[in-house]
């Protein structure tokens, strides 16, 4: 491999085997493969119930569908939800999709999560959702968010798509809101193809989820459900019966049969994540002109973002030449100040609370970097020419740091 990719591969045989037996198998759709992956997932990032879906954007959409059908304060069309001014499109499309008036918070240039008093002074009667998004492999700092919306009538769900492993106070980002979301996509930090998760303490929550990640049947609804009335003993009567207005979005049992497999080898991927981590900040240490995400809690280090400093001896399009000369794969932090995308102002229902400073900084001088779950010595060292080179200094000098 040359050059310093954005992504690499986490599969091995193991995968290739899992999937071959599925294929023998001949039951391709959702079945026991998908299950088991839930029951392990769940337990591994400490909650009561996990669903699989096709993508982490899908689990996105259905946690905010969920919210809108469940029996006691459910979410409605018109109500407020605040949001970074940074993140992922499908993390703010579906509460576009459902209704909701969404209001941009800015965001700590530092953690790259919620600046935490802009988002207390957001905060307003009209408010009834809260979007933490753990950007990046980086939890937010709950306890300060748990301490602002406690005795308020405002529900929490967490995107945690690019942040599986995370933790604050050791316990696992995804898992401190109503729901949590998760993506298996190939970049992430378990690949399934594609794939995502939802999880939830809520036993009500998990049975509208389970039916509205299948046509909103009641097919897969335990007998004593909280969707509808008991299920009949009688599968002709039940095996299409719908109650809520669903989709279409469950996995394959392929993707359940990968997913436990790279589950098996999560915790060494989180290591090695955090062990690059730790290379990664030494060597960031010898230039002033750059700064990288500061951590809160445990981050699980999807990759590496740096944000060129004001008043830096060289533009961010300068020092991507350099790097791109190595072969060093650069992107923007995720979409930049997506306040500013052609799609909000067309099409979504959106106010800006106070300014959005950081994240237009973010997007006019910051960029990141992949991080892998196998060493980056070569990597970093490949990097650390192309900065040596970007500001100047003679390879292999220091000057004492």
């Amino acid at each position: 491999m040359t050059g310093y990719p954005l992504v690499a591969s986490t599969w091995d045989g193991a995968e290739l085997a899992a999937m071959q037996a599925v294929i023998a198998s001949g039951n391709h759709t959702m079945g026991e493969q998908v299950r088991a992956f839930e029951e392990q997932f769940a337990r591994l990032v400490g909650s009561r119930y996990c669903v699989m879906v096709n993508s982490g954007s899908s689990a996105n959409l259905l946690a905010v569908a969920a919210l809108f059908y469940r029996g006691e304060r459910p979410l409605r069309r018109g109500d407020e939800v605040i949001v970074p001014a940074v993140s992922w499109s499908t993390s703010y499309f579906p509460l576009h999709q459902y209704g909701l008036r969404i209001k941009f918070v800015d965001i700590d240039e530092r953690t790259l999560n919620y600046d935490l008093g802009a988002l207390e002074s957001a905060l307003s009667e009209r408010t009834r959702l809260v979007l933490a998004v753990n950007l990046l492999g980086n939890p937010n700092d709950f306890g300060a968010l748990e301490a602002m919306l406690r005795g308020r009538d405002i529900v929490m769900i967490e995107d945690s798509c690019e942040s599986l492993g995370a933790k604050f106070d050791g316990r696992q980002a995804g898992t401190f809101g109503a729901l949590g979301t998760y993506s298996a996509f190939y970049s992430h930090h378990i690949s399934t193809m594609e794939g995502g998760m939802v999880v939830t303490a809520d036993e009500e929550l998990h049975h509208i989820l389970l039916s509205l990640r299948a046509h909103g049947w009641t097919r897969n609804l335990p007998k004593r459900n909280r969707v509808c009335a008991d299920k009949s003993d009688d599968p002709f009567e039940e095996s299409f019966r719908f109650v809520l207005p669903g989709y279409n979005l469950r996995p394959l049992e392929l993707c359940g049969a990968i997913g436990l497999e790279q589950l098996k080898k999560l915790p060494g991927f989180i290591r090695v994540r955090r062990d690059n981590a730790l290379k990664f900040a030494a060597l960031m240490r010898r230039y002033d002109g750059l700064r990288m995400q500061q951590e809160t809690g445990e981050s699980s280090w999807f990759g590496f973002s740096l944000l060129l400093e004001e008043g830096a001896a060289l533009s961010r399009a300068a020092l991507l030449e350099h790097l791109a000369q190595d072969g060093i794969e650069t992107r923007p932090i995720v979409s930049g100040n997506f306040a500013e995308q052609e799609v909000v102002r067309r099409w979504l229902d959106t106010s800006v609370h106070g300014t959005l400073r950081n994240a237009e900084r973010i997007s006019r001088a910051g960029f990141f970097v992949g991080n892998h779950p196998y060493p980056l010595d070569r990597e970093l060292e490949l990097l650390r020419g192309a900065l040596d080179r970007a500001f100047g200094r003679a390879v292999g000098r220091a000057a004492g740091r």
